[in-house]
């Protein structure tokens, strides 16, 4: 099943950039965004001896950085998030730990240590400076900004890539 759907993303992708819509530089800078006061739960952080609910307003008490960039799935615009090692380290996290993402849809993605290290990966909260939502990907997405033109144009695994968030398991 996750091959065939990465493979409508692949097709999907490279039917995008023949038409033109290549992306943009995903440079990734400071937001001017106010951190979230949204105390409503978003998503579950299942640690190896606690399981504790985060808000949007937990997420986004770490500095909030933006990029705009064409997502491989459809939204494009100015995304907006926290990096994924910033929170991390403000939820007591270790750096060691493999994290394990879990989609509504029940999609699974693994980050080990030597994928941190390798890429930077951005938590999504925001597009266009609104909240995610779950019609529209949300109410988090994980990307990697560095890896979006190439991953757009299919030259690269969107294998990390993972939106409509509901839990983080720490492993």
């Amino acid at each position: 099943m996750v091959s065939v759907c990465c493979r409508v993303f692949a097709v999907l992708a490279l039917t995008a950039s023949v038409m033109g819509l290549t992306a943009q530089a995903a440079d990734v800078s400071p937001s001017k965004l106010s951190g979230s006061q949204d105390d409503t739960p978003v998503l579950t952080l299942h640690g190896p001896e606690e399981r504790r609910t985060l808000s949007r307003a937990d997420i986004e008490s770490v500095p909030l950085h933006a990029t705009t960039l064409q997502h491989f799935a459809g939204p494009h615009g100015r995304f907006a998030g926290v990096w994924l090692k910033d929170l991390m380290a403000a939820q007591g996290i270790d750096e060691t730990a493999t994290l394990r993402f879990i989609a509504h849809d029940d999609y699974t993605v693994f980050i080990s240590p030597e994928d941190l290290q390798q890429q930077d990966y951005l938590l999504v909260t925001r597009l266009e400076g609104e909240p995610l939502t779950l019609t529209d990907f949300g109410p988090t997405m994980l990307i990697v900004p560095a890896e979006a033109e190439a991953v757009e144009a299919g030259t690269a695994s969107m294998t990390h890539w993972i939106w409509s968030i509901r839990a983080i398991f720490v492993q």
